[in-house]
């Protein structure tokens, strides 16, 4: 009974911004040695035992991904975001995430307070849902199960 609830709206967008296409092996010390592709394997793999559709964009170009974030509208349920450089930096990407009205999780790789200065403020954060930072690859999971949740959490 509740597996029909759980099947609709469960349609989640990751989305990757500037340089994220070279993980595993930039900075691996910073980043880990996991490459962007093993982790939508990952993803993939527990969206689907989790009965979630997923698709995974990755750019290095700003507008390419304000226009996916509208091309979404009507699709997407929740959205995933490492906007990488991006987050400290683009108010469009932040105007886009507001306009379109999608629950929306950022996730960092690296613990960006940790790091330095001008990484310490997201433009984005305050206007997604949560912020998941600092766990590796692992954070793109916790970011998964956080939308899902949500969704659940929704839809019941």
């Amino acid at each position: 009974m509740g597996d029909t609830k759980r099947d609709l709206g469960r349609r989640i967008l990751v989305l990757n911004g500037p340089n994220l296409n070279l993980l595993g092996r930039r900075e691996p010390d910073q980043y880990g040695h996991s490459t962007l592709k093993e982790i939508e394997d990952d993803l993939r793999a527990y969206a689907a035992s989790r009965s979630a559709e997923i698709r995974f964009v990755q750019s290095n170009h700003e507008g390419e991904l304000i226009d996916v974030i509208h091309k979404a509208i009507g699709w997407a349920d929740a959205i995933i975001v490492n906007a990488a450089g991006l987050t400290h930096s683009s108010v469009g990407l932040r105007d886009a995430i507001i306009a379109a009205a999608i629950p929306t999780v950022e996730v960092h790789l690296s613990n960006i307070y940790r790091r330095e200065e001008f990484r310490h403020r997201s433009l984005i954060a305050d206007v997604v849902i949560g912020q998941i930072a600092g766990f590796g690859a692992f954070s793109y999971l916790l970011g998964l199960e956080a939308a899902l949740h949500l969704l659940d959490k929704k839809g019941s």
